[in-house]
């Protein structure tokens, strides 16, 4: 008796997950939105972060390498991470099974568990902010913008996102707490 109401409850919640993505998808056939968006999905690639990273160094000079080595190893340990626990979950994503959705941006690896963008997103900024707080105003809105892109373009599931997004942070919170030994 108690199974059929388990699989009710997963059919629904993963309904739910599809029509999130549907909607939030339907921005996507507006041709500036979607080249809006596919165009925060390519900086989320890394372009924008390494790019930031790079006109820090150019600002600040050598002071600021600790800072961005901490950054880079942080991203190293995200993708290790991010990669593993997909390749354990296989969950496919949204466009492979809702063909109303519309793409304009490839994948770049093959599953949806969890946003790899939405993890390095949100390590970043916890990092950049730590590091330089006058940058809040940047990164916090482009993070933003990197995570509903996810969703914008058909790639990833609001779960897929929000899991990437509690790993970035926990990412993050670890790697300010072991660079305090070395970073001061």
């Amino acid at each position: 008796m108690g199974m059929p109401h388990k699989m009710d409850f997963l059919h629904r919640f993963l309904s739910w997950e599809h029509a999130i993505v549907e909607f939030a998808n339907r921005l996507h056939r507006r041709h500036l939105a979607s080249r809006f968006f596919g165009i925060v999905s390519r900086l989320g690639d890394g372009i924008g972060w390494y790019s930031l990273m790079a006109a820090l160094l150019l600002y600040y000079g050598w002071a600021v390498l600790p800072a961005i080595a901490q950054m880079l190893v942080t991203a190293g340990v995200g993708v290790a991470l991010y990669g593993w626990i997909k390749r354990r979950t296989a969950r496919p994503r949204p466009c492979e099974s809702n063909e109303r959705l519309q793409l304009s941006v490839a994948p770049l690896d093959q599953y949806s568990f969890p946003s790899g963008h939405t993890l390095h997103a949100v390590a970043f900024s916890v990092l950049m902010i730590h590091h330089f707080p006058e940058l809040a105003w940047l990164v916090l809105p482009f993070a933003v913008l990197v995570m509903a892109s996810r969703l914008v373009l058909g790639l990833h599931y609001l779960t897929d996102v929000l899991a990437g997004a509690a790993l970035g942070l926990s990412l993050a919170l670890v790697s300010l707490q072991v660079g305090s030994y070395f970073i001061g």
